[in-house]
């Protein structure tokens, strides 16, 4: 994709992401013991919509710019909140990254550890999590996360797998970190954000996962065109390793909302177990994904 993350803040990838990212820490949160927050790829933390990088693509305008005057089930509060006290006057403008979006989001007795390897995004960074002593950032190779800091002292910990999809086999190398993660600690909920383009490179991905030895694997995708393989974004998706019991049920409920509000020709939606710790005789999810219309038919899941 070969992407600064500041030209795509707060598009419909962004919001699947960070939407799904406000409930993993809603319902870890249940919980009184603290959580470890890592992010393999953090970018800068926070972005200006109106910033030169954002308004050359406007892509916020068709991902976050939909949900902010509208009706929102109630899943989606802590998400919206976070944006609310970004843009206290009403007017959209500032947009969280991950890192801002776990900081709010995340009790005193959290620990977030951040890390971006571009050095120029690493010091906005930093700059931008100053004055939270919870915060730690690392300048580095993200993929190192897993030997570098699991297992974590908390029991918990939360990993978020975002790279910037610049080169062919980060695919691979997000199972891979997925593999380090669950054999260093192995109940840790480890969340990889993958886009959809190609739809044989899914599949090697899919297959991928389900070998990976993960304890339970959840798929969830958002489609905002019908998937193929143009070669264009046509949705993006989360593989979850060790979900909190309850996010299948809300996403059950947020996809189809999703797809119905950021759908730009032909949006649907797919929720599925790859790795399923204990098999029903009847199928998780649907055959055929929920279907939402923007100007033309639902969209269909890739196979």
């Amino acid at each position: 994709m070969n992407y600064r993350h500041a030209f795509h803040a707060g598009n419909h990838a962004d919001v699947l992401k960070h939407l799904v990212l406000s409930r993993l820490i809603a319902l870890l949160s249940r919980k009184e013991a603290p959580f470890a927050y890592l992010d393999s790829h953090a970018g800068v933390g926070l972005y200006d919509l109106l910033g030169p990088q954002a308004s050359r693509t406007d892509e916020w305008r068709d991902g976050i710019a939909r949900l902010w005057q509208g009706e929102a089930p109630a899943l989606a509060d802590d998400y919206l909140a976070v944006l609310q006290a970004l843009n206290p006057n009403g007017a959209l403008r500032y947009y969280p990254g991950s890192p801002e979006l776990a900081r709010q989001l995340s009790r005193a007795q959290e620990r977030l550890v951040l890390n971006e390897k571009h050095p120029e995004d690493g010091r906005l960074l930093k700059d931008n999590m100053s004055g939270d002593r919870r915060v730690t950032v690392r300048l580095g190779e993200g993929w190192h996360i897993p030997r570098a800091l699991l297992p974590a002292p908390e029991k918990r910990a939360l990993f978020l797998i975002d790279p910037p999809f610049e080169q062919s086999d980060e695919l691979e190398r997000c199972v891979v970190a997925l593999e380090e993660a669950i054999g260093r600690m192995r109940q840790t909920v480890v969340a990889i954000w993958y886009p959809i383009k190609s739809l044989a490179q899914l599949r090697r991905f899919y297959q991928d996962l389900e070998k990976s030895g993960a304890p339970k694997l959840l798929r969830a995708e958002l489609y905002v065109h019908a998937p193929n393989d143009a070669g264009r974004l046509s949705g993006s998706g989360l593989a979850i390793a060790n979900p909190p019991w309850g996010l299948e049920e809300e996403l059950r409920e947020l996809l189809p909302w999703l797809a119905g509000v950021l759908a730009q020709s032909e949006g649907g939606w797919r929720l599925d177990w790859l790795i399923d710790e204990a098999p029903s005789p009847a199928p998780v999810a649907p055959a055929v994904p929920g279907k939402a219309k923007a100007k033309g038919k639902g969209g269909k899941a890739p196979r």
